[in-house]
């Protein structure tokens, strides 16, 4: 190889290389808020039956200017295990408020509301009983 041809491929390379570390550089995101609203219905004093349509409400005073996720999912949680099918999705965590139905198949006993969007927090256990 002639000394030019070896002098090309060496400020190729060290030009890949440069952009390669510009390329890289970390990038700042703008700052975003976790929001964990308190739920507010049902309450541990609530009886729910199977089947039926209730009210799932959290409170949306405390709501910052940038939620992470803005579209939440609800979850029926008994004990230490969630199901793995939303009873409801895709509103608003802004809204304060939902209509849920109780599944057919929801076996009677102690049960939470975990409210998914921008975080994972659950209801105080409540009671569905059976139709």
């Amino acid at each position: 190889m002639s000394m030019n041809t070896t002098r090309l491929f060496s400020f190729f390379f060290m030009l890949l290389a440069l952009l390669s570390c510009a390329f890289s550089a970390p990038v700042s995101q703008a700052a975003r808020d976790v929001w964990v609203p308190e739920i507010t219905s049902p309450t541990s004093d609530s009886t729910w039956t199977v089947g039926g349509t209730y009210s799932v409400t959290w409170d949306t005073s405390s709501e910052p200017s940038q939620v992470t996720n803005p579209t939440g999912k609800i979850y029926l949680r008994q004990g230490d295990a969630t199901q793995s099918t939303p009873i409801k999705s895709g509103f608003a965590l802004s809204d304060g408020s939902v209509e849920v139905t109780i599944p057919e198949d929801t076996t009677p006993g102690s049960w939470m509301i975990v409210l998914f969007g921008d975080s994972g927090n659950w209801s105080s256990a409540f009671s569905i009983e059976a139709a």
